[in-house]
C-alpha cells in the first residue's frame, strides 16, 4: 500500500508541474435585473485543464510519468528478473537452520544477496549496457529498439534457469502454443515460469542445508532425554554445536560458492 501511495503521489506531482488549472470565478447575482424579475441567478463554477505548450509538453509529461513508474518498479524488476530471489531465500534458510534468530540481521542478508546478484548478473548487465544503453545514449537506436534489444539478455538468462515443466504449465494456463525458438516467448510467460523455478530451487537447497542441523537436534534431544533433562529445550543446547559445525566446515564459503555454481549452465 505504501508503494502504491508513493506512486500516486509522484503522478500527481508530475501533473501539477506540467498542467495549468484555471477555474472560473463565482458570479454574484445582479441586483437590478434580479430584483425586478424575482429570479436569483445561481452561482456557476467552471473547471478546465490546459497544457502550457501543446501536444509536445503533454507527450513529455506522459514520458516523465512512465519514467517515474519504471523507477518505482525497479526493485520488483531486480527481484523478479535476476538471481536475487534464490540467493536471498537460501540465506534465510541457512539462518533458520542455525536457529540464531536475527544473526546475521536482515540488512546483512539482503546486502549480501544484492552484491551476489550483481556478481552473478554482471555478464548480463554488461551485455545490456553494450547492446542497448550505449547505442540509445548515442542516438543510433530508438527507445523501442533499445527495449527489445535490452530485454533479450535477461530473457536468455531466465530461459537458461527455468524448468521446462514450469514453462509448459504457463503455456497451458495461458492457452498458448509452444514456439520453436524459446526467445520468441513473451515475458508474460517467461517471468512467472522463471520465478516458479527459482522458488523450487531455493527450497530444495534449503532442505539440503537443514539436514545436518536436524541430525544435531535429534542427537542432542536423545542425550537430554537419556539424562532425564526433559524440561531443558534441546535447541538451547544444540545451537552452539550447530555454530561450531558451521564454522569448522566453513559453511558460508560452501553455501555461497555452491549457490553461485547453480547459476552456471
Amino acid at each position: 500500500m505504501k508503494g502504491c501511495a508513493a506512486l500516486v503521489t509522484m503522478l500527481l506531482l508530475c501533473l501539477i508541474l506540467t498542467v495549468r488549472v484555471s477555474a472560473v470565478s463565482v458570479q454574484e447575482p445582479t441586483t437590478a435585473g434580479s430584483a425586478s424579475t424575482g429570479n436569483v441567478s445561481s452561482p456557476r463554477f467552471g473547471f478546465s485543464i490546459e497544457t502550457s505548450g501543446g501536444e509536445e509538453d503533454l507527450a513529455g509529461s506522459v514520458e516523465i510519468i512512465i519514467i517515474l513508474t519504471v523507477i518505482a518498479l525497479a526493485p520488483s524488476i531486480l527481484i523478479m528478473l535476476t538471481s536475487f530471489t534464490r540467493i536471498l531465500i537460501v540465506l534465510h534458510f541457512t539462518r533458520a537452520a542455525l536457529n540464531t534468530q536475527s544473526a546475521p540481521p536482515n540488512q546483512v542478508l539482503i546486502g549480501l544477496a544484492l552484491f551476489l546478484t550483481f556478481f552473478v548478473m554482471a555478464p548480463v548487465f554488461s551485455e545490456v549496457n553494450t547492446q542497448a544503453i550505449e547505442p540509445l545514449r548515442e542516438g543510433t537506436i530508438t527507445q523501442e529498439e533499445a527495449f527489445e534489444v535490452g530485454v533479450r539478455p535477461l530473457k536468455k538468462f531466465m530461459l537458461d534457469q527455468l524448468n521446462e515443466k514450469d514453462l509448459n504449465l504457463m503455456l497451458e494456463l495461458g492457452e498458448m502454443e509452444a514456439e520453436e525458438d524459446p526467445m520468441d516467448y513473451s515475458l508474460v510467460v517467461v517471468v512467472p515460469s522463471f520465478i516458479l523455478g527459482e522458488l523450487r530451487q531455493a527450497f530444495i537447497i534449503g532442505f539440503l542445508i537443514y539436514i545436518p542441523f536436524i541430525v544435531i537436534d535429534m542427537v542432542v534431544a536423545s542425550v537430554l532425554m537419556s539424562m532425564g533433562m526433559m524440561m531443558l529445550p534441546p535447541t538451547t543446547i544444540s545451537m552452539p554445536f550447530k555454530i561450531l559445525l558451521f564454522v569448522l566446515a566453513d559453511g558460508w564459503n560452501l553455501i555461497i560458492v555452491n549457490l553461485i555454481k547453480t547459476f552456471v549452465r
